[in-house]
């Protein structure tokens, strides 16, 4: 299963609201299949603009993000059923991708020099 990551905006709630919502959430990945890594809280913020959503204008929200394993057939159907809950503002999913190895540069091997330009002037 691919990895992913689960960014979420939260409308501004107290604590328990707060825990209610993402137990929901990490409830709902979990009964999709995904195996969740884990979970960051990045604070509470003045949103960047305005963003309206259920019929309310937010201004401050909750930030999240979820790492997480699932099945891609399930990410659409996660981010239907996050867009319906009243108390999720933004969900965004993005794909993790695995470690890459940094290869170095080409230029260098051959013998170039980064400070020697490469074309005549």
């Amino acid at each position: 299963m691919p990895r992913y990551e689960l960014a979420l905006i939260l409308k501004a709630m107290q604590r328990p609201e707060t825990k209610t919502v993402l137990r929901r959430t990490v409830e709902t990945l979990l009964e999709r299949g995904a195996v969740v890594r884990e979970l960051q809280s990045l604070g509470e913020r003045t949103l960047p603009y305005k963003i309206s959503k259920h019929n309310m204008r937010h201004t401050r929200g909750g930030y999240f993000l979820v790492d997480f394993h699932a099945a891609p057939s399930e990410i659409l159907s996660l981010l239907d059923h996050l867009e319906r809950d009243v108390d999720v503002v933004r969900p965004t999913v993005v794909r993790k991708d695995e470690q890459r190895t940094v290869e170095p540069c080409a230029g260098l091997e051959t013998g170039l020099s980064e400070s020697r330009p490469l074309h005549k002037r």
